[in-house]
């Protein structure tokens, strides 16, 4: 096998805008999935609305389009019920962090073995340029227009916080990076979080002065730092940047285990 044949092929062209990259992280995905020789009938995908929630439908696994914001709703029914597979939620930021938000924190807290790969391309792209949790601030939206006044989340601390036991952040740019991280995540136990920033050149790049795509994916290299990068800089330095890299990778009690023995326990 190769790694196309993770891939739909009668399923293109893209549906991205050019320059968008979502489509890098699709082909990321896939190149993974065929180093890791991921199991076609063991491994399941759960997406919801938006641009990234389509990136699936061009990856050769069976998928689960559902509701907006409700990717790890679904993604943990499936895993609870079927601990034995593998459960992917690919979602974009405003689905993952906006609407589905608390699903986000609980299936944390709850370290379910899912792995979320969350694309941060900083606003709602497919629905019209409103602004999301991870505008950043300044930057204009259709409910922006004068600049987005909000503090924008900062994901990985989110994860961090709710409990996950893998998070990570990687970018479209350091495809090779992306892969690593990729590779890593979906060979963890419990809940994992990759924030992958993406660029979107329609609804952000075109209202910020960047609607080029080469220079979104400038935008992005001259955005983020490495770790060992950010240890050499001042918090005045770091403002606005985003650091790549592994943030948690630990072990605890994973829930689908816990309600085995739960029920073993009770002779269920």
């Amino acid at each position: 096998m190769s790694w196309k044949d993770y891939i739909k092929e009668d399923m293109f062209p893209l549906f991205t805008c050019a320059g968008c990259t979502h489509g890098t992280v699709t082909n990321a995905f896939a190149r993974v999935a065929d180093e890791l020789k991921l199991d076609k009938d063991k491994t399941v995908i759960v997406c919801a609305i938006g641009c990234a929630g389509r990136i699936p439908t061009f990856l050769d696994f069976p998928v689960l389009r559902v509701t907006h914001g409700r990717a790890l709703a679904f993604a943990t029914g499936i895993k609870l019920s079927h601990p034995e597979m593998k459960v992917v939620a690919l979602m974009g930021d405003g689905d993952a962090l906006a609407i589905g938000g608390n699903h986000f924190i609980h299936a944390a807290r709850r370290n379910i073995d899912i792995t979320a790969i969350v694309s941060r391309n900083e606003i709602y792209g497919m629905t019209g340029g409103q602004y999301a949790p991870t505008t950043p601030p300044g930057a204009r939206a259709t409910t922006a227009p004068y600049g987005m006044l909000e503090p924008a989340f900062d994901t990985c601390k989110m994860a961090a916080g709710a409990g996950a036991t893998y998070v990570a952040r990687t970018d479209a740019y350091h495809v090779q990076h992306l892969q690593r991280t990729l590779k890593t995540a979906l060979q963890h136990k419990g809940f994992g979080v990759v924030e992958v920033l993406t660029s979107c050149p329609t609804q952000f790049g075109r209202r910020n002065k960047v609607a080029d795509p080469a220079k979104m994916l400038e935008r992005i290299k001259a955005l983020t730092v490495t770790q060992a990068q950010a240890e050499r800089m001042t918090p005045e330095e770091l403002e606005g940047k985003f650091v790549i890299g592994e943030f948690v990778n630990t072990s605890r009690p994973e829930l689908t285990e816990i309600y085995a023995r739960a029920f073993a326990g009770m002779g269920v």
